[in-house]
C-alpha cells in the first residue's frame, strides 16, 4: 500500500500547503491501543543535522499521552476527500470517545509498528528528539500569545526526526 520515498528530494512537497491548508493526523501508540488527532500547526526543516518535523500538542489532548509514551509517532497527510474525517478527528477526543479510531471512518494501518491510516497519501515516521512546552514569557509578540492561548493551555512542541517517509501507491504529490 505504501512505497518508501526520500522526502528531502520530493520537490512537490510543500509544507505550507500540506500543514496549514491540507492538515494532518498525528498518531502514536501500539496495535493494541493508539490515538490520533488532527493538526494544522507545525513545520518541517533541518535542525541538529537531521530532517525534522515539528508538531504541537495541547496538554489536554489524549494523543499527547500516546506521543509522550512512545519513541515514534506518525504524521499522515490525507487527500481532500477525507476533510470531514480530519475535521471529526480534530473535534473529538479519545478522552471522551473510547473507540475514537473506529468512529473516525478511517482504516488503521501500521508501518514499522507505528500507527497511520490506509487512506493517507503521505506518511512521515518520526522519532522523538525533543519536547518542550511553549511558555508565555518566551513570546516576543505578546499579542500572538494572547490570541493563541486564551485558556493558557500552552502547546508542547515535539521535534521528530523524519526517519522514513512513505507515499501511497494510489496518490502522488
Amino acid at each position: 500500500m505504501f512505497n518508501e520515498i526520500d522526502i528531502a528530494k520530493e520537490e512537490e512537497f510543500n509544507p505550507f500547503q500540506k500543514i496549514g491548508k491540507q492538515w494532518f493526523l498525528v498518531s502514536a501508540g501500539s496495535e493494541e491501543k493508539f490515538n490520533t488527532m488532527t493538526a494544522s500547526w507545525g513545520f518541517m526543516g533541518v535542525i541538529w543535522n537531521k530532517n525534522t518535523a515539528v508538531t504541537v500538542l495541547r496538554p489536554q489532548r489524549c494523543t499527547k499521552t500516546f506521543v509522550d509514551n512512545e519513541e515514534y509517532f506518525s504524521i499522515s497527510f490525507l487527500p481532500e476527500e477525507y476533510r470531514e474525517n480530519l475535521r471529526w478527528c480534530g473535534s473529538n477526543s479519545g478522552n471522551d470517545i473510547p473507540d475514537k479510531i473506529a468512529q473516525s471512518g478511517l482504516t488503521p494501518a501500521f508501518i514499522d509498528d507505528v500507527p497511520t491510516f490506509e487512506e493517507a497519501e503521505t506518511v512521515l515516521i518520526c522519532r522523538k528528539l525533543f519536547v518542550q512546552q511553549i511558555k508565555p514569557e518566551n513570546f516576543v509578540d505578546a499579542g500572538v500569545c494572547a490570541a493563541s492561548y486564551p485558556n493558557a493551555d500552552y502547546h508542547y512542541a515535539y521535534v521528530g526526526e523524519i526517519v522514513k517517509a512513505y507515499k501511497s501507491y494510489d496518490y502522488s504529490f
